[in-house]
């Protein structure tokens, strides 16, 4: 029967060539063949009608494969460090099923990014009349934080935290950038402006040019 041996081989596999990948699988291809021409040999007629009710050797057995050709698998049980900010630009829409009882307590948060799931976020969270005029809100962009996320549910738990402006324009998309990063944009403290030089105009001095190189 045909046989299929799917192989993954590393970088030093590469630099060798791949002959010595193929010389294993053309190997191992035929010790299945000859383990089943023995096998049809020894049982005679009946052995080979047997054979084909089989249908031939079952490949799908990881101990069939040398341990090179099969593909390591896990499961993750735990996350030990949340990178991601779990803030997210996005807009936000009325739930499609408007006779749930969900409908009346949430609306959808669609993110720009699509590697972050879309949220349920509550409605007091959102502006007074965007349950009656949600076509005005259609092109706002919101910041919002995912807050829990269930095994069971298909979208994500989150809290609207503000309103950025209109989607397109600078501002608004550079600060929803900024706040999905976790970079902090406020001002600087009385602290950090007092390091700066305080008499304006500042220029360099000859001395401090004289022992820089200038790569202005």
């Amino acid at each position: 029967p045909d046989v299929i041996i799917e192989a993954q081989f590393d970088d030093n596999d590469a630099e060798h060539g791949q002959d010595h990948l193929q010389d294993m699988l053309t190997d191992d291809i035929k010790k299945l063949s000859l383990d089943t021409g023995e096998k049809g040999k020894a049982a005679g007629v009946t052995g080979v009608h047997r054979a084909k009710q089989d249908d031939g050797p079952k490949v799908n057995d990881p101990r069939l494969l040398p341990d090179e050709f099969l593909q390591r698998t896990a499961k993750v049980v735990y996350i030990l460090e949340k990178k991601h900010s779990r803030a997210a630009t996005g807009f936000i829409k009325l739930l499609a099923d408007r006779n749930s009882e969900l409908f009346k307590r949430c609306a959808m948060f669609s993110p720009v990014d699509h590697r972050v799931p879309r949220v349920y976020v509550p409605l007091a969270d959102c502006p007074p009349d965007f349950v009656t005029k949600p076509e005005a809100y259609s092109q706002m962009l919101f910041i919002c934080r995912i807050v829990d996320w269930k095994e069971d549910s298909n979208f994500a738990s989150g809290q609207l935290c503000k309103s950025l402006g209109q989607a397109g324009e600078i501002e608004p998309e550079s600060e929803g950038i900024l706040t999905e990063y976790g970079v902090d944009f406020s001002d600087f403290s009385p602290e950090v402006l007092e390091c700066l030089p305080q008499d304006l105009p500042w220029v360099i001095s000859p001395e401090e040019l004289a022992k820089r190189r200038d790569l202005r």
